[in-house]
């Protein structure tokens, strides 16, 4: 696989856009996570007895706390992580993105598995040393039996070929963010990353749309030209049907009138991958705020912290951090390490170079992402 680098200059006002951007989108998939956790797994008429009519409609307890998050997030962290350690290890003339993705999402399987950090192994980086990380949310089935092994799922020898849940999709954000890409490669990429635990092609197009829905806003495109260019990307690929159904029913139900719970549980169908994406960007496009689209995305009788993953990530990266609650941004579970990370990426995507070459690199830089 090879990337197209953008080759323009990025200026001050450039860079404070996408970083904003990137913050926003992890911090909003985060949040959107945090806020479906107390619910997953419960139906519209369970939700409303605990909440009230309309609801779950504020952070809520799970896991020991509010604003907790899932597994949703640990991965996409390290999805986040991943990509660093490509662009670092490409200084070898090593370039293989999913093999650095398929390192890190073996990283993550090992906080499943781990008391804590293992402070020997150096090459870890600095991301696999956060403790709070260490902690089982959730994670689906198909995550850690794909990951149960180092042999790494493809698209010709997929992982779990059968599993269509939105896990995939929900950890796919990050590579929207390689806006210096073609969008092709970014559906190329995600999709190779996602057949590593979700091999059925519902589930690893749905990761690949949701990467190129987000590349669109992240480049200041609208979300209805995203779609767009998202389905015209996924017409080329076998197996695409129910995922290009899923986002016409989505632009579709847009036009019906209030958005209500309804329509979301609609789009949701079975609470497979097609479904929650597209559920999600309903709500994306419907919402008149994030908080508005976030508490759409949970309310439901599926995956309410994929679906507020995916539905955060959209609105983050359209409208940028500044636009989150802040309170619900207080009690976020590891907003620190979210937002450093978030600050990593943008800094490697647009001073790279500076950071780190064949000729030599900041020490600081590699002992936060190793090389190895």
């Amino acid at each position: 696989m090879s990337a197209v680098a953008a080759t323009s200059v990025w200026g001050r006002t450039e860079q404070q856009d996408f970083r904003s951007r990137v913050r926003g989108t992890l911090l909003a998939a985060a949040v959107g996570d945090a806020l479906g956790a107390p619910v997953d797994g419960a139906d519209l008429a369970e939700i409303r007895a605990a909440h009230g009519a309309e609801g779950l409609t504020e952070l809520a307890p799970a896991h020991g706390r509010r604003g907790a998050v899932t597994a949703a997030t640990q991965l996409s962290l390290f999805t986040v992580d991943g990509l660093i350690r490509a662009q670092v290890r490409r200084d070898t003339g090593a370039w293989h993105p999913p093999t650095d993705l398929h390192r890190a999402y073996l990283r993550w399987a090992a906080t499943q598995r781990d008391w804590g950090p293992d402070e020997r192994r150096k090459e870890d980086g600095w991301l696999a040393r956060e403790e709070w990380l260490y902690s089982r949310r959730g994670p689906a089935r198909a995550c850690l039996t794909g990951l149960a092994d180092d042999r790494m799922g493809t698209l010709d020898v997929p992982k779990n070929p059968g599993e269509r849940g939105p896990e995939a999709a929900a950890r796919s954000a990050p590579f929207g963010l390689l806006v210096g890409w073609e969008p092709q490669l970014v559906l190329q990429l995600a999709v190779e990353c996602a057949v590593q635990t979700h091999g059925h092609p519902h589930a690893y197009l749905a990761a690949g749309a949701h990467a190129v829905l987000v590349h669109g806003l992240a480049r200041g495109e609208s979300l209805d030209g995203a779609v767009q260019r998202a389905l015209s990307l996924l017409a080329a690929r076998p197996g695409h049907q129910a995922v290009t159904d899923g986002l016409r029913h989505a632009l579709g139900a847009v036009r019906q009138g209030m958005p209500n719970a309804a329509r979301v549980e609609e789009l949701i169908g079975e609470g497979e991958a097609e479904g929650v994406l597209a559920a999600a960007v309903y709500c994306a496009l419907v919402g008149e705020d994030i908080r508005h689209g976030l508490r759409l995305a949970v309310n439901h009788g599926a995956s309410s912290t994929a679906a507020g993953a995916l539905c955060g990530a959209l609105l983050g990266a359209l409208h940028g951090e500044t636009a989150l609650p802040p309170g619900w941004l207080t009690e976020l579970e590891g907003r620190a390490t979210v937002l450093e990370l978030a600050d990593d990426f943008a800094m490697e995507m647009t001073q790279g170079p500076a950071l780190h070459s064949p000729a030599g690199a900041s020490p600081g830089w590699l002992a936060r992402y190793p090389r190895a």
